[in-house]
């Protein structure tokens, strides 16, 4: 029988004589013919979707990363502003000013092993702290750090100097508030951050003066003020290397460099950093996020600061035999116990709905013994020359830790 087409489209023949499944084979083929493109693109679009949620969540993972292990790389664009361009750096960190003639110091950027450590964006920094306040707490390391963040700010704003409306002491506290971010950045000078008998206030340049420390109670320097600040730094070390007298419950508990013995006694300096942790964390109402920063290594050779010692190298150390010799005593037990008290802590801030955030710069700081004034300082008020090699020159390796300070600002605000 001969079939026309027509009938077959009309289905008439299918009807009379063949299955209707054997007849809509065809057209089931025809029609995924046709559909397969679209239903292609269409899949691919929701591969590229899937995809790309999943790499924003990888993106995410990956843009947290340990920052604190890495090495030093060449940085030929030089440091974000100079001697001339920031008017707060300190007499004592401005070696430029003070005749230092290398600038190999200045060429270095710190590059993390798993990531990159962004720039330092003022603006951004500016942007994140509008309205809120930030201390740091502790000695003149401290005071570094904060002008390095002053300096690296001067880009965007400049800010007033309000100390005279927070304290009589221009010498160790600061205050300084940007009236176009209504941001107050302040220095809390306290550098035992436990209660002390202050009696380096009488001669601060004497190293041997004994100071006696109240280990189970908190500076009220900073202890009365920390309550409304949204961000704090808590940094200390150096001047745990001073005849110390520890107390507790008003009992003497222990000395160091007392009674002929020369050794640290690193119990004070643990005690200090837990009562200081658990100062902040039991105050009703503080809702700020905290930070540590690790002990900062010093670099004499050849003999103390008072003893003709001195930090005159312009370049990092590499081989084992130069980080002997500028290896600072008791640099692994001090950061020991400033990451065991943290991590302590830590877990004790979880608990309350507080966050704490270590910044440890003692391993990238600790080859950098070029990065120290040593002779190119300036004593205010004293003609006398101290080589240096405790602070950071300005601009200098010090600005590294304001760049993690960001870093880990934008994860946590």
């Amino acid at each position: 029988m001969k079939l026309e087409g027509t009938e077959i489209l009309k289905c008439n023949y299918a009807a009379r004589n063949i299955p209707r499944g054997v007849v809509l084979l065809p057209f089931t083929l025809v029609v995924i013919l046709l559909l397969f493109p679209l239903l292609r693109t269409l899949n691919l679009s929701a591969s590229k979707i899937f995809a790309t949620s999943f790499e924003s969540k990888e993106e995410t993972r990956r843009s947290s990363c340990n920052v604190f292990s890495g090495n030093w790389t060449p940085y030929l664009k030089g440091p974000y502003y100079s001697n001339e361009t920031c008017p707060f750096i300190f007499d004592k960190q401005n070696c430029l000013l003070h005749g230092r003639p290398d600038r190999e110091f200045l060429q270095w950027r710190w590059k993390p092993n798993e990531c990159q450590l962004p720039l330092f964006d003022a603006a951004q920094f500016l942007k994140m702290v509008k309205g809120k306040s930030m201390a740091f707490v502790g000695d003149s390391i401290g005071r570094n750090q904060m002008e390095s963040l002053l300096c690296l700010l001067s880009s965007v704003a400049r800010p007033e100097d309000i100390t005279g409306k927070h304290a009589s002491d221009s010498t160790y506290f600061k205050w300084w508030f940007y009236p176009d971010h209504n941001f107050t950045l302040a220095l809390l000078w306290s550098p035992f951050l436990v209660k002390s008998s202050k009696s380096y206030l009488n001669d601060s340049s004497n190293f041997y003066l004994s100071e006696k420390l109240y280990l189970d109670e908190p500076d009220e320097a900073w202890a009365s003020q920390i309550e409304d600040f949204d961000v704090v730094i808590f940094s200390g070390g150096q001047w745990f290397f001073r005849p110390l007298t520890f107390m507790e419950h008003g009992h003497v508990v222990g000395c160091q460099k007392c009674q002929n013995n020369t050794e640290l006694d690193f119990y004070g300096y643990r005690i200090a950093f837990r009562t200081a942790f658990k100062t902040i964390l039991n105050l009703k109402g503080f809702k700020g996020l905290t930070f540590v920063v690790t002990h900062s290594p010093n670099h004499f050779e050849n003999g103390l600061w008072n003893t003709g010692g001195g930090c005159n190298r312009t370049k990092l150390v590499t081989t084992v035999e130069e980080k002997v010799a500028v290896h600072p005593y008791g640099i692994e037990e001090l950061h020991q116990i400033q990451i065991e008290e943290f991590r302590e802590a830590e877990n004790e801030a979880k608990k309350k709905g507080l966050e704490l955030g270590l910044i440890d710069i003692t391993e990238a700081m600790l080859v950098r013994p070029d990065g120290h004034p040593n002779s190119y300082g300036h004593a205010i008020d004293k003609n006398i020359t101290v080589n240096d090699c405790v602070h950071w020159c300005l601009p200098g390796p010090v600005d590294t830790w304001n760049e993690i300070l960001l870093y880990h600002m934008k994860t946590r605000m």
